[in-house]
């Protein structure tokens, strides 16, 4: 597979997540999304990647859990996406802010019913005694609902994860690997580029 340089790293990131969506057979879309703790020590966990334009990576989460404490904290993170079925990886180093609340609002009523419903339910992060509890909060949440629209919960938002550095990796034989890294120092400043050793 050639590895093509794009003039910015949006586009080439576009068209290998494309690609993907084509060949992996779940979740093409998910991302590792590595956090600063309270205590200095990196944290990560698998996310969706619901949102790409040009401010950046766009992901949804209740903003009272561990992740959203952290990066309200520490508005920095890292996501890593790999894609095996291609042989690839992109990871992408930046700075954190919200989406707006009417992205937040737009995406959430496109969310199917039972997570609307599970995004009240979850005190997400905190302790729970027993899984009984959890689907007892969600069977009270179904009955206050009803039938209506369910509204976002306030602590039920977005981030945006605007880059400051990508770096595209492709498999190559014997471990001589492409590398291709992206970087630039303010969000208005242009894309430089530079290979890396395998």
């Amino acid at each position: 597979m050639d590895f093509v340089v794009a003039p910015d790293p949006y586009t080439l990131f576009q068209s290998w997540l494309d690609e993907a969506s084509r060949t992996e057979p779940n979740d093409p879309n998910a991302m590792s999304l590595a956090t600063i703790g309270a205590d200095g020590i990196p944290t990560v966990r698998i996310v969706l990647l619901k949102g790409l334009d040009d401010g950046g990576f766009v992901f949804y989460t209740n903003t009272l859990s561990r992740k959203g404490r952290e990066l309200a904290a520490h508005p920095v993170a890292g996501l890593c996406f790999h894609w095996k079925s291609l042989r690839r990886q992109v990871r992408v180093d930046g700075r954190v802010s919200p989406v707006t609340a009417q992205e937040a609002d737009d995406y959430y009523r496109v969310r199917p019913r039972g997570s609307q419903i599970g995004a009240w339910a979850s005190a997400q992060s905190q302790p729970l005694d027993s899984r009984a509890t959890l689907e007892r909060r969600v069977a009270e949440e179904t009955a206050r609902f009803g039938e209506g629209d369910i509204p976002r919960p306030p602590h039920w938002s977005g981030y945006r994860v605007t880059p400051v550095r990508m770096e595209f990796w492709q498999d190559r034989e014997f471990r001589l690997h492409d590398r291709l890294v992206y970087t630039r120092d303010a969000e208005d400043k242009g894309w430089t580029t530079e290979r890396l050793y395998p």
